[in-house]
């Protein structure tokens, strides 16, 4: 139930997106938001902070109370599993899974045993022209390097026992 009302919400803020006539970029640029973070919001996989709405307001006026409402919300981050045959995910994905190996190393030699977060992170797409003159598509992660901990019992707080016992 709450992925069709996901759905139901997500098909309305793209109609409102789609009669402003406007591009995520353009809706970047008059929010401050990154375009992908723009896309995120619009299909509910993100949830909009307070300080943002009167900027995505003013950039979408048709966009109703209720809708912002729903918008500041915490959303149901999901994808429909489906999604991946469609060509441009799954480029995507499969971009990743063929570079991932040679992106980890570099990651650990540049950083050490770690991951890159995908909740303190940034996404974006642009345009640029290649050296050939054609278009190209860049596709920028930037997440917030996170190292795996040693697991030291004495750090675990639930195993933690009050002096004296």
């Amino acid at each position: 139930m709450e992925d069709n009302m996901k759905a139901s919400v997500a098909k309305k803020l793209l109609a409102v997106k789609h009669k402003s006539g406007k591009s995520y970029s353009q809706l970047a640029e008059e929010t401050g938001l990154t375009n992908v973070y723009v896309a995120q919001l619009l299909r509910r996989q993100a949830q909009l902070k307070p300080q943002t709405a009167p900027l995505l307001r003013a950039a979408l006026p048709d966009l109703t109370d209720d809708l912002l409402e729903e918008m500041m919300r915490p959303p149901l981050r999901s994808y429909d599993p489906h999604l991946i045959q469609e060509p441009a995910v799954y480029r995507l994905n499969e971009a990743v899974m063929h570079f991932g190996e040679s992106i980890k190393e570099i990651i650990n030699e540049e950083f050490g045993d770690g991951i890159m977060s995908a909740i303190d992170f940034y996404c974006s797409v642009d345009k640029v022209k290649g050296v050939d003159g054609k278009d190209r598509v860049v596709v920028t992660f930037d997440g917030k390097y996170l190292p795996y901990s040693e697991q030291k019992s004495e750090h675990m707080v639930s195993r933690q026992r009050p002096h004296g016992n």
